[in-house]
C-alpha cells in the first residue's frame, strides 16, 4: 500500500509541475525539510535549506514571469521539455522501496507522462486566451494554473488519493473547455 501511495503522490506532483514547474519542488522541499514526508535515495538534498531557497525563488519567478504579456507564451515553450523532466524527477523522489528500473521508469512514464500531459492542456488553454481575449485573459488563467499547483502539491502530500481526484476532475474540466473553445473558433 506504501508503494501505491508513493506512485499516486508521485503523479500527483508530476501533474502539478505541468501548470508551474517549480512550485511542486518548493511544496515537496517544505514538507521534506519539516519531515512530513521521506523521500527517495539521492533525493534528499530537495529537502534542504538552500534547495528550499532556491525553489523559493525559482517559484516567485515564474509565477511573475506568467504575468508579463508575451513572456507568459515564451515560457510556455520553456515549460513543456522542463515539466517533463521535473515530472519524472518528482516522481523519482517519493516513490521508494522499489527496484531502480522499475521505479525509473514509473517516474519517466507516469511521472512524466503526467506532467506532459497537463503542460499541454495549458498550453493549449493559454493560445485560446491569447485569441478569444487578445492575452488580457491570460493573468486569469495564470493565476488559476498557479493555484491549481499549488492546491495539488500540497493535497499530493498530505490526502494524495484526493489529490489524483482533484486533479482528475481539473483536467476534465480543462479539456471541456478547451474542446468548446476550439469548436467555437472552427465555426
Amino acid at each position: 500500500m506504501e508503494i501505491f501511495l508513493s506512485i499516486i503522490i508521485g503523479i500527483s506532483l508530476s501533474a502539478a509541475a505541468g501548470f508551474r514547474v517549480f512550485i511542486p519542488f518548493l511544496v515537496l522541499s517544505i514538507c521534506s525539510y519539516a519531515g512530513w514526508i521521506n523521500l527517495g535515495e539521492g533525493s534528499s538534498w530537495i529537502g534542504t535549506v538552500p534547495a528550499m531557497i532556491s525553489f523559493g525563488v525559482a517559484t516567485a519567478a515564474e509565477i511573475g514571469g506568467y504575468y508579463i504579456p508575451w513572456i507568459d507564451n515564451m515560457l510556455d515553450l520553456i515549460s513543456l521539455p522542463a515539466s517533463l523532466v521535473a515530472g519524472a524527477l518528482l516522481s523519482s523522489s517519493v516513490i521508494v522501496d522499489l527496484d531502480p528500473l522499475l521505479k525509473w521508469t514509473l517516474a519517466i512514464v507516469l511521472g512524466g507522462g503526467a506532467a506532459l500531459n497537463t503542460q499541454v492542456l495549458t498550453i493549449k488553454a493559454r493560445a485560446l486566451s491569447s485569441v478569444f481575449t487578445t492575452g488580457i485573459g491570460n493573468p486569469i488563467v495564470s493565476t488559476i494554473e498557479s493555484v491549481a499547483s499549488s492546491v495539488i502539491s500540497i493535497l499530493a502530500i498530505f490526502l494524495p488519493i484526493l489529490a489524483l481526484i482533484a486533479l482528475g476532475i481539473a483536467v476534465f474540466f480543462t479539456y471541456r473547455i478547451i474542446k468548446k473553445a476550439t469548436l467555437m473558433l472552427k465555426t
